[in-house]
């Protein structure tokens, strides 16, 4: 194992979910509710809810396409590894990937604008990423910062993908902190969005 695979590579597939949905995704939503198209479409067949589904869906392919490009890169150029538990790896892609769109729905929900929801995004990005180790691993950071970055769903991610490459079980805790986060997420989005 190298510090490629033990560190740089859970944080980068951490990094892609998580600029995707909550940075890139809620900008889309905001626009269409300023544009009115969701509103429009709420009188036609094509419920506003299919075009959230949609724009779920390309932007799930946008991030997979993400990862498969920063995973060519760091395997072909860097002699990187794939994870030794492949299967839990893409179970932790999938947690982390509902949490964070739930935290993405829960940012264009509150955004009036587009320029707000490309803000609140930012905010939230830099603040789990920051936490959960972008900026360097977490034992860096004050002790209760590292704790609290490690409950975010983006610090949880990175250590549960650590935790595939070295083929170790994954702790409870990025478990629940996915989880949590995508029922709180989408709590708080169902209760809070509006369609225009």
């Amino acid at each position: 194992m190298t510090v490629l695979d033990a560190y740089a590579v859970p944080v980068v597939l951490s990094l892609v979910v998580t600029m995707v949905a909550v940075m890139n995704f809620p900008g889309y939503l905001a626009t269409y509710r300023k544009t009115r198209v969701l509103r429009r479409l709420a009188v036609t067949p094509a419920s506003p809810a299919m075009v959230l589904v949609a724009q779920m869906v390309v932007s799930f392919a946008q991030m997979l396409l993400g990862i498969a490009v920063a995973c060519g890169v760091a395997v072909t150029m860097f002699d990187a590894h794939l994870p030794r538990d492949v299967p839990m790896a893409v179970a932790v892609l999938l947690g982390l990937s509902l949490a964070m769109y739930a935290v993405g729905m829960t940012v264009a929900s509150v955004a009036p604008t587009p320029n707000a929801a490309v803000a609140l995004g930012l905010v939230a990005f830099f603040g789990m990423a920051a936490l959960g180790g972008m900026f360097g691993p977490t034992e860096n950071l004050p002790e209760q910062l590292a704790e609290i970055g490690s409950w975010l769903p983006f610090g949880a991610a990175a250590e549960a993908f650590r935790a595939t490459w070295f083929g170790d079980p994954v702790a409870w805790q990025s478990w629940a902190s996915l989880g949590v986060t995508t029922v709180l997420g989408t709590a708080v989005a169902a209760a809070l969005f509006r369609w225009e």
